[in-house]
């Protein structure tokens, strides 16, 4: 007769009459529910010891552990179980030896800690935001043991007919935010604030801007707490807000779920993307494969360290040193072939099961080093991502640079498939807008879609993603209120963040009771705002710009939940009369298809726009060092009105000899930043005849939009 325990007894509730621990199958990775158990596959090439860690839901303590033997449970490096008769509420995880280890600095195995499942889909251990289970060392330092857990997911989920919906990139308007950020302020007024379900009580108000995509900062599963900053004045614990530290790739960041526990973050992310494809929305993860949470070795072993350290990061050899071209401790060896299979996984999971529609890749220059480290002219996996036939449709954003050094924008190796953050465009446009010299013909560029990155290569307009401001800087009202830096609140004296801002603040730092000062920070902001959304290419704005949120000139938020980082949705007039302007412009821009350049032929299609440069002088642009004005004309094309713009950054007025319209037409005025609202921008069929229709003088520092009626 068998004895009774505790431990026996709680080992019952999930392990039933037929229960047999069989062979198994080495594919696919991870834990699979089958007919009749759950089957669980590891890959660990350096490993001679594995062993399978079972839990019960909510407890800490192992009920089952069940060592992998070499000969019966492996198939070359891959150690695989199947278990008849085991219930699908079980947590579990993994402890990984190697038996004599002659390189412990290289192959990094501690036994004694359970390692997570990187194919995991779910996660346990913080599903409450902020949870400080891991603050039990000085000043925060966090411990070596990790206390998460894999869950076993059912996939399941009732899709109905939703697929990604594959919108043409060059008709894309992106919407950067951050899921907790967005909603978790009192004033968004949602049920469920900073989650995915706070997401889809905002559709509405994103519907009614006009974007056509969100770009998710990451929603992996990360460790909010693994900051060790804190507050200089209060000596509260800064956390990393903004989540560039991964500890799992395939599963969604479970406190930004409502419902937060078992698998339910993995539904409710499925709702919002659901819910935001039938309103037309597509949803564009910002992932983040260059480097893990794990950091360098003083960092939390999770999983990829004590799995296969060697394979999963770019190592020295020798020493066992991690290389950091990240800048965050680590560097994920991303060419290595095993790493590869993870990262296409991960991406075709995110497509074909949750239905995404595109990624934006974190510091994807580190996706073209190889394992040594080196810049590859050919990288095996940025060109596999290319050419995948699963995403064929999917949208593929390059942040075309790394930390240590590699800029790659409009050089990224990209079989004409990858778009690219242009950080080009943000830094020439910031520049001429404040008032720099010799910046006309680099403003021309970018205004047609810098056909110096882009065509080159075999890519188009729409494939240089045009922005003024990011999560990564100064927000749109602060780049127009601060020459400086401030982010002392960051708790490093001010030394983070970049001090290549190219900024101005109109007269005086920070805010001001000066009215001539706030009505020429209201011009400057709309001038970033038109000159993007009327710029070739696919404009991407910052969540909160819309209506002038400010970071107080903080330039790298990262590490602040608090209302630095959130969106504070209480309207002021000002506020108001910004947004107004800027969902009047993305309307503008989505009904005119000569904004919406799909190629840099003249000759590709019928329907292709012209563009026409001017000066003060039609048909003459002064591309001189000294000059700060220009004028395009947009025409050609049958489908569409002609369109003509004027950008003065001047300081005095500009008179600009307009050119002449066929039949008879008219130049109407649409848009001038020089103006108050609601005459600013008008309504479509409210543009407003010119006294002289033969010039129109452009206010200092002024952006000016006229059509042909």
């Amino acid at each position: 007769m068998r004895e009774s325990t505790p431990k026996q007894e709680k080992l019952d509730t999930i392990i039933g009459s037929d229960f047999q621990i069989m062979r198994g199958s080495p594919r696919p990775f991870g834990s699979e529910i089958r007919e009749n158990g759950i089957n669980f596959a590891l890959l660990s090439k350096h490993a001679t010891a594995v062993t399978l860690v079972i839990y019960l839901p909510m407890e800490n303590e192992s009920v089952l552990e069940l060592p992998f033997d070499p000969r019966f449970n492996k198939t070359g490096d891959i150690w695989h179980m199947f278990i008849q008769g085991i219930s699908r509420e079980i947590r579990y995880g993994y402890r990984v030896d190697r038996q004599p280890n002659l390189q412990p600095l290289v192959h990094r195995y501690q036994p004694e800690i359970v390692l997570l499942d990187p194919y995991a889909k779910a996660y346990t251990g913080a599903p409450e935001w902020g949870q400080l289970y891991r603050r039990n060392g000085e000043n925060g330092t966090p411990p070596t043991r990790n206390h998460r857990r894999s869950i076993v997911v059912n996939d399941a989920f009732d899709w109905e007919y939703d697929q990604p919906l594959n919108l043409p990139l060059h008709d894309a308007v992106i919407y950067e935010m951050h899921v907790r950020g967005f909603t978790i302020d009192p004033s968004s007024g949602v049920a469920h604030p900073g989650t995915y379900r706070g997401v889809i009580e905002k559709i509405p108000y994103l519907k009614e801007l006009g974007v056509t995509a969100v770009e998710l900062l990451p929603i992996n599963e990360f460790d909010e707490m693994d900051s060790d900053r804190f507050h200089p004045d209060s000596g509260a614990p800064l956390l990393n807000f903004w989540g560039y530290n991964t500890i799992g790739f395939f599963a969604p960041k479970a406190s930004y779920a409502s419902r937060n526990r078992d698998s339910n973050p993995v539904r409710e992310f499925k709702e919002m993307v659901k819910a935001l494809h039938k309103a037309g929305i597509e949803v564009i993860l910002d992932i983040v494969f260059n480097h893990t949470g794990e950091g360098d070795e003083r960092g939390t072993t999770y999983s990829f360290r004590g799995l296969d350290n060697s394979i999963y990061y770019i190592i020295d050899p020798v020493t066992g040193m991690y290389h950091n071209y990240s800048g965050c401790g680590n560097t994920v060896n991303c060419n290595h072939p095993n790493v590869r299979d993870l990262i296409l996984e991960c991406l075709h999971y995110w497509v074909t099961e949750m239905h995404v529609d595109g990624f934006r890749f974190d510091l994807a220059a580190i996706l073209g080093r190889g394992r040594d480290g080196s810049v590859l002219a050919d990288p095996p996996l940025i060109e596999r991502i290319a050419h995948d036939p699963i995403l064929a449709n999917t949208k593929l954003i390059a942040e075309a640079w790394d930390a240590a050094g590699l800029y790659q924008v409009g050089r990224f190796p990209a079989w004409g498939r990858w778009a690219e953050w242009n950080g080009h465009f943000r830094d020439d446009v910031r520049r001429f807008l404040r008032g720099e010299d010799g910046l006309v013909s680099a403003l021309a560029t970018r205004l047609s879609g810098s056909a110096d990155l882009y065509q080159g290569s075999g890519r188009a307009p729409y494939h240089s993603i045009n922005f003024i401001t990011s999560h990564d800087g100064f927000t749109l009202r602060d780049l127009v209120s601060y020459n400086e830096k401030h982010n002392w609140e960051n708790g490093e004296e001010n030394r983070d963040g970049s001090d290549a801002n190219f900024s101005w603040n109109c007269g005086e730092e920070g805010p001001s009771d000066d009215p001539e000062i706030n009505a020429l920070r209201r011009r400057q902001m709309k001038n970033h705002a038109a000159l993007l959304l009327l710029s070739h290419g696919v404009p991407m704005i910052l969540a909160g710009d819309e209506f002038g949120r400010t970071q107080g000139g903080n330039n790298n938020a990262y590490c602040h939940d608090n209302p630095i980082s959130w969106i504070n949705w209480q309207p002021t007039r000002e506020s108001q009369d910004l947004l107004r302007f800027f969902k009047r412009l993305i309307e503008f821009r989505k009904q005119h298809p000569n904004l919406r350049r799909s190629s840099f032929d003249y000759h590709h299609g019928e329907n292709h726009p012209h563009i026409r440069w001017h000066g003060i002088q039609a048909n003459q642009p002064d591309w001189s060092e000294h000059s700060r004005s220009l004028a395009l004309e947009l025409y050609g094309n049958p489908a569409d009105r002609d369109i003509y713009i004027i950008v003065n950054a001047y300081h005095g007025p500009l008179t600009f000899q307009l050119p002449r319209l066929l039949f008879r037409q008219q130049w109407l005025r649409v848009l001038d930043t020089a103006f108050d609202a609601p005459r600013d921008i008008v309504e479509p069929g409210r543009e407003e005849r010119l006294p002289d229709p033969s010039r129109y003088t452009a206010a200092p520092r002024s952006v000016v939009v006229l059509i042909a009626g």
